[in-house]
C-alpha cells in the first residue's frame, strides 16, 4: 500500500516513505529464462517481500499470502514474458488487500499496457475497479535517471536499447547496488550510468542468443556472447556478473560461448531462487 491517501489511476512516481527505513535489500530470482518449459520461468525479481522487478511467469510460484504482500511492480518493458503475471496477480489478491498495487514504468510502457492488456477486452481495467477513486491498481510514471525511494531502498530506471521503449533498473542501498539491464542490445548509455555508480556489487545482464544466432540477436535487439563481451569491455567496475534470459534448449551452449568470449569477467548463469543481499 502507498501511504494513506488514495492515489489517482495515473500519476508520476513519488518517493514512498514508511517508518524504520531498511539498511539492506534482499533480491530473489523468481524467473530468469527466455522461455518456459519444465522448471523454466520468465523474468521476475522479488525485492524483500513487497516489490517485483518485472512480473514474468515465476511470480506464479509464490504462495497466495506472498502474492498479497506485493505492493509495487517495476516493469522494464511491455513484452509478455516480463508482464504476464501482472493481470493474474491483481485479479487474484485485490480482494485481500487494503490498498492498490502500484505498477511503475516509463510512460510508453504504461500506455502499451493500458491499450493492449487492461483494456476490458484482454483483461479488465483494474484502475477503474471497484471505482476510479479507490482502484485495485494504479499506474506510476517513471523517468529514466529519476529514482524512487521505498523505505530506504532506491530503485532507478536506467537506459535500455530494445525493440520497444524499455529500461533496466539499478537497485541501491547505502551499502551496495545491483544493476539489472532488462532486455537490451549494445547500449553506451547504460555503461555511462553503470560507470558512475558507487559500490556496484552485482550485474545481471541478458544474453538471449548463442553466437550462431547473432543476426537474430541484432534484429531483436538482444545480446549474444560476442556482443556481450564487447559490452562488458565498456564497464570499469568489477561486479559479480550473472547472465539472464537464455533461450530454452541453448543455455549450455550459450554459457560455453559466454565463457569463451567474456571469461575474464567470470560470468555465471543466473538461476531461479538465487538471492542477492545488498
Amino acid at each position: 500500500m502507498i501511504g494513506t491517501s488514495v492515489p489517482t489511476a495515473l500519476s508520476p512516481a513519488v518517493q514512498v516513505e514508511k517508518p524504520s527505513p531498511r539498511i539492506d535489500m534482499r533480491v530473489r530470482v523468481l524467473g530468469c529464462s527466455g522461455g518456459i518449459g519444465g522448471s523454466l520461468r520468465t523474468t521476475s525479481l522479488l525485492v524483500d517481500d513487497d516489490i517485483l522487478v518485472d512480473a514474468g511467469t515465476g511470480v506464479g510460484d509464490l504462495s497466495l499470502e506472498a502474492l498479497a504482500r506485493i505492493d509495487h511492480i517495476f516493469v522494464s518493458h511491455s513484452h509478455l514474458d516480463h508482464v504476464t503475471s501482472i493481470p493474474f496477480l491483481v485479479d487474484t489478491v485485490c480482494w485481500m488487500r487494503k490498498g492498490p498495487i502500484a505498477v511503475y514504468g516509463i510512460p510508453e510502457t504504461l500506455e502499451i499496457l493500458r491499450e493492449h492488456i487492461f483494456n476490458w477486452k484482454i483483461w479488465p481495467d483494474f484502475t477503474q475497479i471497484p471505482d476510479p477513486q479507490q482502484p485495485f491498481m494504479v499506474w506510476r510514471e517513471l523517468r529514466p535517471g529519476q529514482p524512487v525511494e521505498i523505505r530506504g531502498r532506491r530503485i532507478t530506471p536506467i537506459p535500455a536499447n530494445h525493440t520497444v521503449p524499455a529500461v533496466g533498473y539499478a537497485l541501491e542501498t547505502a551499502r551496495a547496488s545491483l544493476v539489472y539491464t532488462g532486455d537490451t542490445t549494445s547500449n553506451d548509455a547504460l555503461w555511462a550510468v553503470v560507470n558512475g555508480m558507487p559500490n556496484l556489487k552485482y550485474l545481471i545482464i541478458e544474453t538471449a542468443f548463442s553466437n550462431k544466432e547473432r543476426d537474430v540477436a541484432r534484429l531483436s535487439k538482444h545480446l549474444c556472447p560476442d556482443l556481450l563481451a564487447q559490452e562488458l569491455e565498456k564497464m570499469r567496475a568489477r561486479p559479480d556478473v550473472f547472465i539472464t534470459h537464455l533461450k530454452p534448449g541453448e543455455g549450455a551452449l550459450t554459457m560455453r560461448e559466454v565463457q569463451q568470449a567474456a571469461g575474464r569477467w567470470r560470468p555465471r548463469m543466473l538461476e531461479n531462487n538465487q538471492e542477492f543481499l545488498l
